[in-house]
């Protein structure tokens, strides 16, 4: 096989990566080259992908070590009897890369990922080798998060925590019969007990640090999983009820959803079509009402369909909203936080606003109108100091009244 040059490996390496939707950067403390000490930071703007809670884009390199694998999982289009082009980057040319694209401006970070070389701890030490040379050769202080392997000497995989931000452990598919289905050579088990000793490793970092200042930083940003949805028979009330799992037993930072996407060459056991993106979108959805808004995973899967699956034609809050009609109307300048969280169209910064300054003037709906971006959709469910849906609220079809309309875009509008 003709040898590949640098541009060559990552642009397939690149691409390879794509798939992995588990990059954000947030959460992480905050470092900076001040003082003329190290090189990057995990404080300034970014150019890319990867967004932090307070809405600062992060740039991140994005590529695998390799799209070699031992491993023939059905739905990785690097499995090891896929028809691919492959690549692999050495540890010391994934350092230069890094280094070369921060002083370029390119990106504040690097994402590693790989497939599976020769074993799981060879691997997972050439990982490690890439994030400990950033951290200790050239006192990179950049965002680094490194993907692990569950079967690697956990050794190896807590020495990753020392270097990265982040690490994250994927669980691939939501259910154990959909993992030895499509990924024999997976373990469920072995997976979750990986994950479950990072998390103590984590909690040991952050009592270490709390005794000793210089105790070194374990993971700060936490660990992260992905489930890819659609390659197999789970139904989104599946889904809902294994990421509360995992938030609740590792206390992970995110779990990601990601669609499954068909790949060349596939096998008879996978979908011929990816799931509508929308499924994609309404479990981030839901994902955010059980983190931020107060929900239990059972009333997330209340507002789904007898089959299990969530309405794509209306987000979760509204479709749980209209089959729990009894808890609206909502009065605005009485209610708790919690039962303003609960009004569809009421995200958790209106909710804020609305308390504080309900102390100083009594709410109309145009005020509420000026939080949101429909008063249409919230209108059946709130009480003003001028408003009260006294025909709405009993309305069978509802829903039609306060379904978001669909939009032809154009694609060459001006």
């Amino acid at each position: 096989m003709a040898q590949l040059d640098t541009r060559e490996k990552l642009a397939i390496l690149a691409d390879a990566a794509k798939y992995d939707a588990s990059c954000a950067s947030s959460g992480t403390s905050k470092r900076n080259s001040v003082g003329g000490k190290g090189i990057g930071s995990t404080e300034g703007m970014g150019i890319c992908h990867a967004y932090a809670p307070d809405g600062r884009c992060i740039s991140l390199l994005k590529i695998l070590l390799t799209n070699s694998c031992i491993f023939d999982c059905h739905y990785c289009i690097n499995r090891k009897s896929s028809n691919v082009r492959r690549a692999r980057f050495t540890a010391q040319e994934v350092v230069n890369l890094t280094l070369a694209f921060y002083k370029r401006n390119y990106i504040e970070g690097l994402f590693l990922s790989s497939g599976i070389i020769a074993t799981s701890n060879y691997t997972m030490e050439q990982l490690v080798e890439v994030a400990r040379s950033l951290r200790e050769d050239h006192d990179f202080r950049g965002y680094i998060h490194l993907k692990t392997i569950p079967d690697a000497d956990p050794e190896l995989v807590q020495k990753a925590g020392l270097y990265a931000d982040r690490v994250s452990i994927n669980v691939e598919l939501p259910t154990v019969p959909g993992l030895k289905r499509l990924a024999p050579e997976k373990s469920a088990g072995q997976i979750e007990g990986a994950m479950l000793g990072m998390k103590g490793a984590i909690e040991d970092g952050k009592d270490a640090k709390k005794k000793y200042k210089s105790a070194p930083m374990f993971a700060p940003a936490g660990q992260s999983t992905q489930m890819i949805v659609g390659a197999d028979a789970a139904t989104d009330a599946d889904i809902v009820g294994k990421a509360s799992t995992l938030y609740d037993r590792f206390s992970l930072r995110r779990v990601y959803y990601s669609a499954f996407s068909p790949i060349p060459d596939a096998s008879a056991v996978l979908p011929l079509q990816r799931p509508p993106l929308m499924r994609e979108h309404r479990l981030y959805q839901s994902d955010w009402l059980m983190r931020f808004y107060g929900f239990k995973p059972e009333e997330v899967v209340s507002a789904a369909e007898p089959d299990g699956m969530l309405p794509l034609d209306i987000d979760p809050k509204l479709a749980w909203a209209l089959k729990y009609r009894d808890y609206f109307p909502v009065d605005v300048n009485k209610a708790s936080k919690e039962q303003l969280l609960r009004v569809p169209g009421l995200g958790t910064k209106a909710v804020d606003r609305i308390i504080k300054s309900r102390r100083f003037r009594t709410f109309t709906l145009d005020d509420v109108a000026r939080l949101t971006v429909s008063v249409a959709k919230i209108r059946p469910f709130i009480v003003t100091g001028d408003w009260r849906p006294t025909l709405l609220t009993d309305k069978a079809d509802l829903k039609r009244w306060i379904k978001p309309e669909k939009h032809q875009m154009e694609l060459f509008a001006a």
